[in-house]
């Protein structure tokens, strides 16, 4: 059974609408993929709604989120909010990860590599913890270069295990080159701008622009 986490250099990247195309993509090559979200951060958008709505999958393909925290903040502030202390040590238990029979998990991470879960940890180093290869969710546009080389640092210098990077938004084929030759990391592929979000055009931009296999084999 294979696992990914789906993380990003920032917040509000596309992670969401990535980690829908990517189980619509391994879904047409023949796998079963689940999806969870162990931290979510604020009510009006539930990224594991939000993922079923858009991939119209069964409900037993979605686990359930361990904290939903009420406002749209770092979990550490909105659990400070909420009265609710996030239990760290809880997450870091890898055999607390929920489980099923076969196919791929998809674990996505709430905002960036560096949001704090607590006063006294980062959620970077529960995915120290965890071993699970990353995957990097980074811009297309200005600013990318200098956040997704920093977002790797981190990430190498933890020891992380990482499958690759994941450009999301318009085309900027020099921006994504130049951090693929200083990196040498691989490019898992380039998710567009897309004008309507359901399970066809995300199928279809998957198909164009992604290899499951890179995410199975």
């Amino acid at each position: 059974m294979k696992k990914f986490v789906i993380t990003g250099t920032d917040t509000d990247i596309g992670k969401t609408a990535f980690s829908a195309a990517l189980m619509l993509g391994l879904e047409t090559a023949g796998h079963k993929p689940h999806y969870w979200k162990p931290v979510q951060s604020g009510l009006e958008s539930v990224d594991t709604r939000t993922v079923q709505q858009l991939t119209e999958l069964p409900d037993e393909r979605f686990l359930p989120e361990k904290y939903i925290l009420s406002e749209p903040l770092s979990p550490h502030r909105s659990a400070e909010i909420d009265g609710v202390q996030i239990d760290v040590d809880a997450l870091r238990d890898v055999n607390n990860i929920p489980t099923h029979d076969g196919g791929v998990t998809i674990i996505e991470g709430a905002g960036g590599l560096m949001v704090p879960l607590s006063r006294e940890n980062l959620q970077i180093n529960l995915y120290r913890d965890w071993r699970i290869p990353l995957i990097l969710c980074a811009r297309t546009g200005l600013g990318t270069i200098n956040h997704t080389l920093l977002s790797l640092d981190a990430i190498w210098s933890r020891g992380i295990p990482l499958l690759g990077i994941v450009f999301i938004g318009d085309d900027n084929l020099d921006n994504i080159r130049t951090i693929a030759e200083f990196s040498g990391v691989k490019i898992l592929g380039h998710m567009p701008h897309l004008d309507h979000l359901d399970d066809t055009s995300l199928r279809l931009m998957f198909g164009n622009n992604f290899n499951a296999r890179d995410f199975i084999e």
